[in-house]
């Protein structure tokens, strides 16, 4: 216990006086955690661990011109549409610029999700986000020739949420000698969906653009599956506020 809390505070490059102004955490309380004297409760040491994961991939928001409310949460609910499509609504748009998104800043961002596993709820599959998926999700082939580049950026602040409501399965083989390890087990395609907000003057939310997607999963030789893109963006509709 004494060596995950220092490695903590060690892993943020931070005194305990540094760590005690950041985190809130008084001084006292972290010298008696690291001597043993007492035990932080063991959903505090989780989330300490991705608050300090959190804090070493975000610093770059602020240089991108994002908000420190951007930086601090994802505004996104699940809502179910008259259809019954589930739809993953992202409220606040960190990617600004139809033209010119900073794919560097998406690829960058998309880090944090590294290592982390999100369930399918219809399947109740596990999918894992590998270290691939930042360059490819920002640098694939499909994402060069896309014109709505807005749409994709955007979509990466809602990953876990969209693999949650992915659904309707297809499986393929896979074919390429370069994904012979990665993808041995071949690939899997779901539908989901996800809804942007779209700003009007003085910066209110004046409508939502509803979009399909298909996200390819590999099925690696470790026996995981692994997020690897997200394709076929198309906008569905569009409801006002």
């Amino acid at each position: 216990m004494i060596n995950i809390i220092k490695s903590i505070r060690e892993d943020a490059n931070l005194s305990r006086k540094q760590f005690s102004v950041k985190y809130g955490i008084p001084v006292r309380t972290l010298e008696e955690w690291e001597a043993g004297r007492r035990k932080p409760p063991e959903y505090l040491l989780r989330m300490m661990a991705y608050c300090v994961k959190y804090d070493s991939v975000y610093p770059y928001q602020k240089e991108e011109g994002f908000t420190d409310d951007q930086n601090d949460s994802r505004n996104i609910n699940i809502v179910v549409d008259t259809n019954g499509n589930k739809i993953a609504v992202i409220h606040d748009i960190i990617f600004r610029g139809k033209q010119h998104i900073s794919w560097d800043a998406v690829e960058k961002y998309m880090l944090h999700y590294v290592d982390e596993f999100y369930q399918i709820a219809e399947y109740g599959e596990v999918v894992y986000i590998g270290k691939d998926l930042p360059d490819e999700y920002a640098r694939s082939n499909y994402t060069a020739k896309l014109r709505g580049a807005l749409a994709k950026a955007n979509a990466a602040t809602a990953i876990p949420e969209m693999i949650q409501i992915s659904t309707n399965s297809s499986y393929l083989p896979n074919y390429e000698k370069k994904h012979s390890k990665d993808a041995k087990y071949g690939w899997y395609r779901y539908d989901t969906r996800f809804a942007l907000a779209v700003y009007g003057v003085n910066d209110e939310v004046e409508k939502y653009n509803v979009y399909r997607a298909r996200m390819v999963i590999r099925h690696d030789e470790d026996g995981k599956k692994y997020l690897y893109d997200l394709i076929n963006i198309k906008k569905e509709t569009e409801y006002p506020v």
